[in-house]
C-alpha cells in the first residue's frame, strides 16, 4: 500500500511538472521502482504528457505512427525480463492521414516491467526508451534512464565528446526557416493497401505456379476424391474439403506470425536484409542453392518422420482436428517445390517498401489461398477433375522454369551487397549480362536444345512450352536492345543496379547523368553561387523506390528538364558503408545524452535525415534555398505529375 502510494505521489509530481514543459518538449518522464523479492523487482516509467500530445502504444497498428520501444541494456546477462513491458490505459481512434487505427496514451503513459535479476551484485539498470509524439507534428525522441534497485543516489557520469566532435555535430544541425511546411500535404503513395494487394498478388501467383509442381499437383484429385468418397453423404465431403483448404490457408500464414516477434523486438531488424552486406550475400547463396534443387541435382526435403507422424495423426484423431493434421502432411510432403517459392516470396517482401513482416503475412495469406482454392472448388464440382491434365514431364519443366527465375532473383540480391559494400565488380551492364545469359539458357531450354538429367525422354516441345519460349526469347531480345541502349528498360527500373554504376566512364556519377554533390556543403555552395535552389535527395544504394522515381518519374523529358536546370541535386546516400575519412569522424550526443559514432558516409547522412527532418525513409526528397528557407512540403515515393507540380511549387516559392 505505501509503494502505491510512492508511486501515486511521484506521478502527481511528474503531471506538475510536466504542465510547465515547453511545447518543444512534450513529455516528462520519471521511474520507480518496486521490490517484489531478493530478486525480483517492478520497473515502473511514467510519461506526463502536455494536453493534445499523444505518445504511442508498443502495439500501434503497423503503417501509423511509430510505436513506443524499450531497450533494456545487458538483458539476458545481468538480469532477465519477466513477462513483457505491460501499459496503462490507451485509446484506439482510427487515423484519416494514415487509414489505419492507432493506439496511443494521452496525458499520461505508464509502463512496467518485472525483472529477475541474474547476478546479486547488480544495482543499476540502463533502460532506453524511443517513442514517438505527435500534435500536428510528430518527433522522435529517446529518453534513457538510469534505475538504482537500491534506492542510491545515481550520479551519472556525463559522456565527453571532444572539441572536434562538438565542431562536426554542430555542422549537421540546420538553421531551417519555414519549417512547418515540411509537413503540408505530404505524398507518399508507396505505402497504401494498394501495395499490399500487390503483395497479395504475388503471393497469390507463387502458390498457382506451386499448384503445378510435382509436389502439389497429383495431390489434388487424391484427396478432393478422399473427401467425397469417405465422406457420409456429399455436403459433408465438401465441407471437409473446404474446410481441409481453410487450415492449408491458416497453416501458411502462421508460418510468417513469427517475423512479427522478431518485428516486436527491433521494428528494423526485418529491414536491415535490405541493406545489410552480408544479410544480402546470404540470401544470394540461399537462393541459388534453391535453383538447383529445382534443376535436379539434389532434392529439398523435410524429415520424412514429420510427415509420417502428421498423417498418423490424422488417421487416430479425425473429425476436425484430423483434417488440420492432413493438411500439415501436405505442407511438409511438398516442401522441395514450396520451399524455394516461399523463399523467393520472403525476398520480394523484404525488397519492396513497408513493414517487412506485415508484407510477408499479406504474402503468404495469398500464396495459402492460392494452394487451397482447387481443393475447395474441386469439392464443389467434382465433375471438373476429369479437365485436369495428367501428371507428366510438364511438370518438371515447371521446376526447371522456377529454377532459372531463382537464379535471376538471387543476383538482385548480391548486387545489393556490391552496391552497398562499394565493392565495384557486379556493374550495370555485368549484371545485366549475366542476366541476358540466364534468359537465353531460358529459352534454350524451354525450345528443347538443352536438358537437364530429371528431364522426361526429348520429344517435341509442347504449344504451351512454345509459348512460353518465345515469351523468354522475346524478353532476351528486351534486354539486349536495353543493354545496347535501344531502349529504356522501364520495365525492370528498381531491380538492376542505377545505370550510372557502369564499366565505362562516365560524365557522372549521378542518376541520368544529372550534375550532382554528394556532400551536402559542397552543393549548397554551388546552390549559392548558382543562384539556383535545392534538390535535397535522401536515397539509398538498396533503395528500390529511390530507382523506380529515378528511372521512372525523373526520366521524364518535363521532370528532367527541371530537376537539372532549376535545382541544385544534392544525392546522400544512408545505405553507404564507406568509411570517413578519420579527420570527418566523430562521436555526435544528443538530448538524452547518448553518444552515437559517426565513421561512415551513411551513418553521417542517416543521422543528418533523421535530425533535421524527423524522417527515416527513403526517398525522402525536401526542397531548400541556398539559405535554408524550406520551399515546399517533403515527399517521398510519388507518380510524374504529383512530382512534377510539387518542384514547380518549389521553385514558384524560391522565386517569390
Amino acid at each position: 500500500m505505501i509503494k502505491n502510494v510512492v508511486t501515486l505521489f511521484i506521478i502527481i509530481l511528474a503531471f506538475a511538472f510536466g504542465n510547465a514543459q515547453k511545447e518543444d518538449d512534450p513529455v516528462a518522464w520519471s521511474h520507480t521502482v518496486n521490490k517484489l523479492s531478493d530478486t525480483e523487482y517492478e520497473l515502473i516509467f511514467t510519461g506526463i504528457i502536455l494536453k493534445d500530445w499523444h505518445v504511442y502504444s508498443q502495439h500501434t497498428s503497423d503503417g501509423g505512427s511509430l510505436p513506443s520501444e524499450f531497450t533494456y541494456v545487458n538483458a539476458g546477462e545481468d538480469y532477465e525480463l519477466v513477462g513483457e513491458t505491460l501499459e496503462s490505459e490507451t485509446h484506439t481512434e482510427y487515423s484519416e492521414a494514415f487509414e489505419v487505427d492507432e493506439t496511443f496514451f494521452s496525458d499520461i503513459a505508464v509502463f512496467t516491467q518485472k525483472i529477475k535479476l541474474l547476478k546479486p551484485d547488480i544495482d543499476l539498470i540502463d533502460v532506453n526508451l524511443w517513442y514517438q509524439v505527435c500534435k500536428e507534428v510528430c518527433f522522435n525522441k529517446e529518453f534513457d534512464f538510469t534505475i538504482s534497485l537500491g534506492g542510491n543516489t545515481v550520479v551519472l557520469e556525463d559522456k565527453v565528446v571532444d572539441d572536434l566532435s562538438k565542431t562536426l555535430s554542430a555542422s549537421m544541425e540546420l538553421d531551417l526557416k519555414n519549417k512547418e511546411r515540411l509537413n503540408e500535404g505530404v505524398e507518399d503513395v508507396a505505402n497504401g493497401s494498394s501495395g499490399l494487394w500487390t503483395i497479395f498478388g504475388l503471393g497469390f501467383l507463387g502458390g498457382l505456379i506451386a499448384l503445378l509442381t510435382p509436389c502439389v499437383f497429383p495431390m489434388i484429385p487424391l484427396t478432393v476424391s478422399f473427401f467425397t468418397k469417405q465422406s457420409k453423404t456429399k455436403s459433408k465431403g465438401i465441407a471437409n474439403a473446404i474446410l481441409y483448404g481453410l487450415f492449408i490457408v491458416v497453416i501458411y500464414f502462421l508460418l510468417s506470425l513469427p517475423f512479427h516477434l522478431f518485428d516486436s523486438v527491433d521494428s528494423q531488424i526485418l529491414n536491415t536484409i535490405a541493406t545489410n552486406i552480408w544479410l544480402n550475400v546470404f540470401f544470394f547463396l540461399i537462393f541459388v542453392f534453391f535453383a538447383f534443387s529445382f534443376f535436379g541435382y539434389y532434392e529439398l526435403t523435410l524429415p520424412s518422420s514429420w510427415a509420417n507422424k502428421m498423417d498418423n495423426a490424422s488417421s487416430k484423431v479425425g473429425g476436425v482436428i484430423g483434417i488440420f493434421f492432413m493438411a500439415v502432411t501436405l505442407a511438409i510432403v511438398s516442401f522441395s517445390c514450396t520451399g524455394p517459392i516461399l523463399g523467393g516470396l520472403l525476398g520480394s517482401t523484404a525488397l519492396a517498401e513497408g513493414d517487412v513482416a506485415t508484407n510477408l503475412s499479406v504474402g503468404m495469406l495469398g500464396f495459402g489461398v492460392a494452394l487451397a482454392l482447387p481443393f475447395a472448388l474441386f469439392a464443389l464440382f467434382p465433375a471438373w477433375l476429369n479437365s485436369l491434365p495428367k501428371s507428366g514431364g510438364w511438370m518438371t519443366t515447371v521446376k526447371v522454369v522456377l529454377g532459372f527465375l531463382e537464379l535471376a532473383l538471387a543476383l538482385k540480391f548480391l548486387s545489393n551487397a556490391d552496391l552497398v559494400g562499394n565493392w565495384g565488380f557486379l556493374k550495370w551492364e555485368i549484371f545485366m549480362g549475366i542476366w541476358i545469359v540466364i534468359s537465353i539458357l531460358l529459352t534454350l531450354y524451354l525450345f528443347g536444345l538443352i536438358r537437364f538429367s530429371h528431364d522426361a525422354p526429348k520429344q517435341r516441345p509442347s504449344l504451351p512450352r512454345i509459348f512460353i519460349g518465345i515469351v523468354s526469347a522475346v524478353f532476351s531480345l528486351y534486354l539486349i536492345l536495353g543493354l545496347f541502349k535501344v531502349n529504356d528498360l522501364k520495365l525492370l527500373s528498381g531491380f538492376p543496379p542505377p545505370k550510372f554504376y557502369s564499366v565505362f566512364e562516365q560524365k557522372s556519377d549521378c542518376p541520368l547523368g544529372i550534375d550532382c554533390y554528394k556532400d551536402f556543403d559542397e552543393g549548397v555552395a554551388h546552390a549559392k553561387n548558382a543562384g539556383k535552389p535545392i534538390l535535397l535527395d535522401f536515397t539509398g544504394w538498396a533503395c528500390v523506390n529511390c530507382r523506380k522515381m529515378e528511372e521512372n518519374v525523373w526520366s521524364e523529358p518535363d521532370v528532367y528538364k527541371i530537376i537539372n536546370e532549376e535545382y541544385v541535386l544534392i544525392s546522400l546516400y544512408v545505405d553507404d558503408r564507406k568509411e570517413l575519412p578519420e579527420n570527418q569522424q566523430f562521436d555526435y550526443k544528443f538530448n538524452s545524452g547518448r553518444v552515437k559514432t559517426i565513421n561512415t558516409v551513411g551513418k553521417k547522412w542517416g543521422t543528418f535525415q533523421t535530425l533535421n527532418f524527423n524522417a527515416a525513409s527513403q526517398p525522402f526528397y525536401v526542397l531548400l534555398s541556398p539559405q535554408m528557407e524550406v520551399l515546399n512540403s517533403s515527399m517521398q515515393y510519388v507518380d510524374k505529375d504529383t512530382y512534377k507540380h510539387w518542384l514547380e511549387k518549389g521553385l514558384k516559392n524560391y522565386r517569390r
